[in-house]
């Protein structure tokens, strides 16, 4: 009987509670009215919306045994295989290879990756890609993998942009990505970065000793491909780093500015950033 008094008392407590969240709370509801509402946004140049432009997620003990018929399916002549020399080395590769060659997709590796990359680590995957010649790629590794992937794939498909003009600004001139890019699967092998779910490739610019970064929603993966296996192998220095990695990510939704304080307001939408905490 206590048990059930508890659960009614709760029930109760919960139905006559207001909501404080800006959808349900009665004294953040903008009125019914026939004239025209004016939103706080209308009056000054801030932004009033914000988007999570996402990649598509497979999750699933072996499922990165998928990754040729996923490109089989989209019909992929040549795939350009980034990984680094650690990663190389574990049986994640031999998954992977072992898929593509039975699936019939030819494919390069480059192993080159830099752990925390540079802009000259990212300049020479760079010239292997636009040399290649790939329709599609895919990154197999941690974030220095997945962010290295995604621009030689941007460069490679825009061989005539200067580096430094993707780069966000102000260190960069930060121009939109207006070029097609090849079609990439992501293969994390970490759990702490979440690159194979956004546009977004870090890197230290050595000249600058600055770390910035090229942001796009074009860049991002079509496809990350989540294989819990794949973690099995990671150090225990590594796994640690990558919970705190988490952690440092989260810590950033308190520290960034709300987006209706951005602005200037993006004058088209294909414009406003890739996701906003």
């Amino acid at each position: 009987m206590a048990a059930k008094a508890r659960a009614v008392n709760l029930l109760r407590a919960a139905s006559g509670a207001s909501c404080r969240c800006p959808a349900h709370s009665g004294g953040l509801h903008y009125p019914v009215t026939s004239t025209p509402v004016r939103y706080a946004a209308d009056t000054k140049n801030t932004d009033y919306a914000f988007e999570m432009a996402c990649s598509n997620i497979r999750f699933g003990e072996g499922v990165t045994q998928e990754v040729g018929q996923d490109f089989a399916n989209m019909n992929a002549k040549k795939v350009g295989l980034v990984t680094d020399k650690n990663i190389s080395k574990l049986p994640v590769i031999q998954t992977v290879l072992d898929s593509l060659t039975k699936n019939n997709v030819k494919f390069d590796l480059f192993d080159d990756v830099t752990i925390e990359p540079t802009d000259v680590s990212f300049k020479k995957a760079i010239n292997w890609a636009k040399k290649g010649g790939y329709d599609s790629y895919l990154a197999v590794g941690g974030g220095s993998v997945m962010d290295t992937c995604k621009v030689a794939n941007l460069y490679a498909s825009d061989p005539e942009a200067d580096f430094m003009d993707y780069v966000n600004a102000p260190i960069g001139k930060g121009l939109p990505v207006t070029v097609a890019v090849k079609p990439l699967i992501a293969v994390p092998t970490t759990a702490g970065t979440g690159s194979e779910t956004t546009g977004v490739a870090v890197f230290d610019l050595k000249d600058l000793k600055a770390k910035t970064g090229i942001g796009s929603r074009a860049i991002r993966p079509l496809l990350g491909i989540v294989d819990p296996l794949n973690v099995m192998t990671m150090p225990n220095r590594v796994a640690a780093y990558s919970a705190f990695d988490v952690f440092c990510h989260a810590l950033e939704s308190y520290t960034a500015l709300p987006y209706n304080q951005r602005s200037p307001r993006p004058t088209n939408p294909h414009n406003r950033p890739a996701y906003q905490v």
